[in-house]
Parts: C-alpha cells; sequence; structure tokens
C-alpha cells in the first residue's frame, strides 16, 4: 500500500475543510448528494483521496455515508434539532462564563472586530459572509474560554447547528445576530460571568425558537461548479 505523505494529508484537510465550510455558511444543503466523480473534478484528486475525506466529514457526523448510494450532506431530523440546541444550551452559556473570567483585553478586541465583520457583512447583504462570522464568533469565544474539549464540541455543534437552520430555518435566517454578540462581549469586557452565562442561554434560546422543526428543506448542487471555482 503507497504511504500517505504529510503533503497529501494536508491536502485532504484542506479539501475537509473547503467541504466543513460549504456546510457552515449554508452553500451545501442538508441531504446534497456529494457525488465523488463531481468531488475529484472539483478539487482535481483520485477517488480514494476523496473517499479519505467524506470518511472524516462522516466521524463529524457533517456527512451520512449510506450503503449503496453515496454520500450526502447530514440532514437532521427535528429530534436531532433538539438534541444539538440541548447540547449547545448545556455547554456554551458555560463557556461564556469561563471566557468572561479568562479573556484578556486582545482577546476582547478579537471578538469586537470579529462582530464589526458580522455586521458589515449584515449591511452588504452578504448572508454567506454572515452566516459563517456569525457561527465563528461563538467558536472563538470557546477560544477565548480556553477548554480545548469544549471548543471541538462547540464547532461540531455549530456546524451541526447550520445544517439545521438550512433545513429548518426561514429563507433569510442566519445563525445568529450581531447584536445580542455584542451583549456577550460587553459582559466579558466588565468580567461578568453570570450575566455572559445568561446573556449566551437567551441567545440561544432565540436561535432555536426562529426554527420550524416540522419544515424539512432540501436543494440541489453542482459541486465541481462550487468547489472548482476557487480551486
Amino acid at each position: 500500500m503507497p504511504k500517505h505523505t504529510s503533503k497529501e494529508t494536508a491536502e485532504e484537510e484542506a479539501i475537509v475543510e473547503r467541504i466543513f465550510d460549504a456546510v457552515i455558511d449554508q452553500r451545501l444543503a442538508p441531504g446534497t448528494k456529494l457525488s465523488e466523480a463531481a468531488l475529484c473534478q472539483a478539487f482535481g484528486v483520485g477517488r480514494m483521496r476523496v473517499r479519505r475525506c467524506l470518511l472524516l466529514l462522516a466521524s463529524r457526523d457533517v456527512v451520512e455515508l449510506q450503503s449503496n448510494r453515496g454520500a450526502y450532506v447530514a440532514s437532521p431530523t427535528a429530534r436531532q434539532a433538539r438534541d444539538v440546541f440541548e447540547a449547545r444550551l448545556a455547554v456554551e452559556p458555560s463557556i461564556a462564563r469561563l471566557a468572561a473570567l479568562r479573556a484578556s483585553k486582545a482577546d476582547i478586541k478579537v471578538l469586537e472586530k470579529h462582530v464589526l465583520a458580522e455586521s458589515t457583512a449584515h449591511g452588504a447583504g452578504d448572508r454567506h459572509d454572515a452566516i459563517r462570522l456569525s457561527g465563528q464568533f461563538h467558536v472563538v469565544l470557546a477560544q477565548v474560554a480556553d477548554n480545548a474539549v469544549m471548543l471541538r464540541m462547540v464547532k461540531d455543534l455549530v456546524t451541526r447547528s447550520s445544517l439545521i437552520i438550512g433545513m429548518f430555518g426561514d429563507a433569510g435566517a442566519i445563525n445568529c445576530r450581531e447584536d445580542e454578540h455584542a451583549g456577550i462581549i460587553q459582559a466579558l469586557r466588565s468580567g461578568n460571568g453570570s450575566l455572559a452565562e445568561q446573556l449566551m442561554q437567551g441567545h440561544l434560546n432565540h436561535v432555536k425558537d426562529h426554527l420550524d422543526l416540522h419544515r424539512p428543506k432540501g436543494n440541489s448542487l453542482d459541486l465541481a461548479a462550487l468547489f472548482g471555482a476557487n480551486r
């Protein structure tokens, strides 16, 4: 068996991140078939490398591998959607509290810059960038909290949340509102862990309450066109 080189590993990780990002910003809708042939064409790699990428994505619950049918972007059920937000409500308020206790002035500046970018994307009508940035805010906050286990959990939960919003949210829905993010930053600035925890809980409930879990959506896409254009 040929040795898997570090260069190949890095290239495969880059492909995984490209697909991962496309899911986060909702350019890949739940239920989209991930054709191996189309992905090979888009990324200019062979089937074995595409298959390894799909296995990595499946391990994150971003992709579902169906026997004799192929790979699909995960399509969470209403029950799974509830489970994801229950998990976020169990984890992220504590992350906000820890971040308030541990945030440095430099951390606050990074978060403020991030929210400014969110606001700019909203103002420009750039929904893709707004979705990506709103999800990343929660990841950055977990980085500030300085807990590697929680950080990994949040990364996966944010991705799955984007799938859920893509399936159950309104056409113009995004993951979060930057004004609520700004309120959380203010709590961090004052070192008020209890307030940060409370605001995060309310924020996540606000996102959850704007979903219609009885109205699934679907979409189809030209994968070669999506990924090939930016290769």
